[in-house]
């Protein structure tokens, strides 16, 4: 049972990009960045709450894992703007857990860059096995896939 679009979630990874960016504390989130943090995202909001964030398909692309509707909403991908009117009704939907759930994702994976996340997804098995070792790209990432793989290597009891 989702709670929100992914479009929410990636907005919220931007705005609090936003934050670090403005105080010299990070780079600028870009495209390929803010898809990689969504599947981490999901990840462990499956592992941890047993429950997916968005019902969108996560597919695995030749750079990694990518929610197609996220990366058609922006038109270049060094530059994430999202209207004010957007970004405000997207971070609204956002409860109090689930916020610190994107915080935790963001304090451990965001300090990775764009090239560093792609290149750990594609180290990882869920991205591995629908590409049939990077042989094969544009299959979807099953969710089972996903979780297990986070329960198993991202999950401390």
């Amino acid at each position: 049972m989702k709670k929100y679009k992914a479009i929410d979630i990636a907005r919220w990874f931007i705005n609090r990009n936003q934050k670090d960016f403005n105080s010299g504390e990070d780079e600028k989130m870009t495209l390929l960045k803010l898809l990689k943090l969504l599947y981490y995202a999901e990840g462990c909001s499956l592992a941890l709450e047993n429950r997916s964030l968005f019902d969108e398909k996560i597919v695995a692309w030749e750079h990694g894992p990518v929610v197609e509707e996220v990366w058609r909403s922006f038109d270049n991908a060094y530059d994430l703007s999202v209207d004010d009117k957007e970004m405000h009704e997207s971070l609204a939907k956002i409860t109090r857990s689930d916020h610190e759930l994107l915080e935790d994702v963001y304090s451990v994976f965001g300090k990775y860059s764009a090239s560093g996340l792609r290149n750990k997804t594609h180290s990882e098995s869920p991205w591995l096995n629908a590409t049939q070792g990077g042989r094969i790209f544009n299959s979807e990432i099953p969710r089972s896939d996903i979780k297990k793989y986070f329960e198993e290597n991202y999950v401390q009891d």
